[in-house]
């Protein structure tokens, strides 16, 4: 009990810092594209690429680069690079604005966007 309300804890689905030392930034580079960088979840899962691009830059600035994940069961992620830092402090203001159906939570990014690798086909 908190006060007159029950609170119910459960394990952050998050770490606050990476666990993998591969997804920490490794250059000055990549901790500026990080500082640059928005984390948004619970996105309605009919929304496009191009309807988050439109909804973060109208509300915060100009968008560099949009990773939005693949249709999950209920909503998508999206990691959103802004093209200055200001940026990222009117996205995070976001948070519970509705994108689609949703309200979206936005946080700061803990890793850049990176360049998908290609990976070699398997050999037999």
């Amino acid at each position: 009990m908190l006060g007159f309300s029950q609170i119910k804890v459960s394990p952050s689905k998050t770490a606050i810092l990476p666990v993998n030392p591969t997804f920490l930034p490794k250059s000055e580079d990549e901790k500026e594209m990080c500082a640059r960088t928005v984390y948004c979840t619970n996105i309605d899962k009919e929304v496009s690429q191009d309807e988050v691009k439109k909804f973060f830059e109208a509300r915060c600035g100009e968008v560099s680069h949009i990773r939005l994940s693949r249709d999950h069961a209920h909503s998508r992620i999206a990691f959103v690079e802004f093209v200055t830092a200001e940026s990222v402090t009117m996205a995070l203001d976001c948070s519970k604005q509705t994108l689609g159906t949703r309200p979206i939570r936005v946080s700061p990014s803990k890793t850049p966007i990176r360049a998908r690798v290609a990976r070699s086909p398997p050999t037999n």
